[in-house]
């Protein structure tokens, strides 16, 4: 896999070491068998016409949308993290989970309950867990994780592999040994930065 250029975030005086935080997640195989999106309740209804995906674009606008806070949502700006490209038009966005669904299953949502696999799928707790990204880079993702596909925008990187690590954390899934081995590369490649781990999930 090739790293390319990666830009560190600003280093934090709080929080932990993200390889610290990558040594404490358990190291198991994935297991894939069984998986079905449809097992992962999302877009969840908030009211007002609104649903989880809606609410992510609001939150991450950059200016706009044209409808304040009724849904569906219309026209604004939105700056899309994956590959630097800014966006007007919220159909040609995609609201990503940072570690896909089917990612979710094999290290270890196939064995909780279909209502924590709906809080997972939706997790409006943690500001890295979903992320509005174009629909062509969410797509190029799909269910990959940072041992084979990484943002085509390499300043993001840094902050990719971060948040891809608080949320295995978060909700306490596995990773496998090449995942492990390609994040603790990336990690390093970072410069170690601090995070500040966002609340376990329940």
């Amino acid at each position: 896999m090739a790293i390319g250029l990666i830009a560190a975030p600003p280093a934090s005086a709080q929080g932990s070491s993200v390889l610290s935080v990558l040594r404490s997640l358990t190291v198991a195989p994935e297991r894939t068998a069984g998986y079905d999106r449809d097992l992962f309740p999302h877009w969840d209804y908030l009211g007002d016409d609104c649903d989880v995906r809606d609410r992510v674009l609001m939150i991450e606008a950059v200016s706009g949308p044209s409808t304040g806070t009724s849904c569906p949502v219309g026209s604004g700006r939105w700056f899309s993290a994956f590959d630097g490209v800014t966006v007007r038009d919220p159909s040609l966005l995609d609201v990503d989970h940072m570690v896909p669904l089917a990612e979710a299953w094999g290290s270890g949502a196939r064995r909780w309950t279909t209502e924590v696999r709906e809080r997972f799928a939706n997790d409006l707790g943690y500001a890295g867990s979903l992320i509005a990204v174009t629909a062509s880079s969410n797509r190029s993702k799909g269910d990959q994780d940072p041992a084979e596909w990484l943002p085509p925008r390499t300043a993001y990187r840094c902050t990719y592999v971060t948040e891809w690590i608080a949320v295995k954390w978060r909700w306490r899934l596995t990773i496998d040994r090449t995942e492990h081995a390609s994040l603790r590369v990336l990690a390093n490649a970072c410069g170690n930065p601090r995070i500040t781990l966002p609340a376990r999930a329940r």
